[in-house]
């Protein structure tokens, strides 16, 4: 998951359209300009796609921060130079403080999406990092993040997403005529169903998903 792809989906769970996505901009001395923008919108695989620089999402997140709260006295948005980068961590503090999100709150949104956290792991993404109980905050809780607030802010867009109370269907199978066995046919698969396995531990995923590697 790029920067692009969280500037898109927030704009989306927000309804920001590209003239109040410009004016957010603004709010953090940042003059953008619709093309530059629209570069940044595209996919990947799409002609003219640009990857949104660290300095770039992190000055949408300030200018957010005072859309939503106002701008507070004497603290200007901090501007990142070349070689700062802005973690997943970063982004999901800085949503907390602009849609004044609490614990709770953000369980709740991830909670809609079918992704479960408790609030001391959650915690823990907020920490500072030389503390010993920080975690690197993986793509997958910023993508959940993004995809409750679409689920509590946008609902018709979310109806084809998985509700998470539903259960997984069984798949059905056609029954067909099973041709009959011969003995050494039985006495084949009778060893074959006898033969030892070898045991193979699965780990389980990472509750803060996959980590962004630099």
């Amino acid at each position: 998951m790029n920067h692009n792809d969280v500037l898109r989906r927030l704009r989306f769970a927000l309804s920001l359209d590209d003239t109040a996505t410009i004016n957010i901009f603004a709010l953090a001395d940042y003059s953008m300009e619709q093309d530059y923008l629209s570069t940044l919108m595209k996919k990947e695989q799409e002609p003219g796609f640009l990857p949104c620089r660290d300095k770039i999402l992190s000055l949408f997140l300030d200018g957010l921060i005072i859309n939503k709260r106002g701008k507070q006295e004497g603290v200007e948005p901090v501007v990142l130079k070349g070689s700062e980068r802005l973690s997943n961590n970063d982004i999901m503090r800085k949503i907390r403080i602009a849609m004044q999100y609490r614990d709770d709150d953000i369980i709740n949104l991830l909670k809609s999406v079918n992704f479960r956290m408790s609030k001391g792991e959650l915690s823990a993404l907020f920490r500072k990092p030389d503390h010993r109980n920080f975690k690197e905050c993986g793509d997958q809780v910023v993508r959940n993040l993004l995809k409750g607030m679409v689920a509590k802010y946008r609902p018709e867009s979310a109806k084809n997403a998985i509700n998470p109370t539903s259960k997984p269907t069984k798949p059905t199978y056609k029954s067909k005529a099973r041709p009959v066995k011969s003995d050494s046919q039985k006495v084949r698969g009778t060893l074959s169903r006898n033969k030892p396995t070898e045991n193979v531990e699965e780990k389980p995923d990472s509750v803060w998903g996959k980590v962004k590697t630099k």
